[in-house]
């Protein structure tokens, strides 16, 4: 895809969570829970404001401790080159009810937008077939993010991986509450646990 059909990623966010239903979201470091904030905050909305890499593998122990509900990931390249090792792990595990998304603007845009490896030698959809994730592809359409969006919510054919190629727009920050008990508590009462 160019640089210049490159999708703008609230519109993809948007479009992954129109039809969320009860999944559990978790969003990486930065942009990518800004995005999730600004397509419309919610109880089971698990925001990482500065857990760089641990995205996919708090995911990860969501869907296993609750495998009825689908569990989807969002995060971006960057944080997902860091915690690249979790895929191995979600391979071995195979939980059915798990998706992972990248945001893959091919820049570190937290730490001021140097270019990342997926935007020279680096696959991440590669790398998540490897690892053991057969379902895995890189979407480059609004069609295709729809498609994907309604395979979310299937609890058994999991996990699933989308590589989304976006524009690296430094959009406007869109937060939600940033109190980490608060944020804990909240996903736990969504669930029927007490708070801590």
């Amino acid at each position: 895809m160019s640089k210049a059909n490159l999708l703008e990623r609230r519109s993809v966010v948007s479009a992954l969570l129109e039809g969320r239903k009860d999944a559990v979201v978790v969003g990486g470091l930065g942009a990518s829970t800004y995005d999730i904030a600004a397509a419309g905050d919610h109880d089971r909305n698990f925001y990482l404001w500065g857990a760089m890499g641990g995205a996919v593998m708090i995911g990860l122990g969501v869907a296993l401790a609750q495998p009825a509900l689908p569990v989807i990931v969002i995060t971006g390249d960057g944080e997902m080159l860091m915690g690249m090792g979790s895929l191995a792990t979600v391979g071995l595990q195979q939980p059915k009810n798990l998706s992972i998304i990248v945001l893959d603007n091919e820049v570190y845009g937290e730490t001021g937008g140097q270019a990342s490896h997926t935007g020279a030698n680096t696959d991440l959809v590669g790398v998540a077939k490897s690892c053991g994730i057969s379902d895995a592809h890189a979407l480059s359409t609004m069609g295709e993010i729809g498609a994907f969006a309604k395979t979310m919510q299937d609890t058994s054919k999991g996990p699933r991986f989308a590589s989304i190629k976006i524009d690296a727009a430094n959009l406007e920050r869109v937060l939600a509450n940033r109190d980490g008990t608060f944020i804990v508590n909240r996903i736990r009462g969504a669930l029927g646990f007490d708070p801590i």
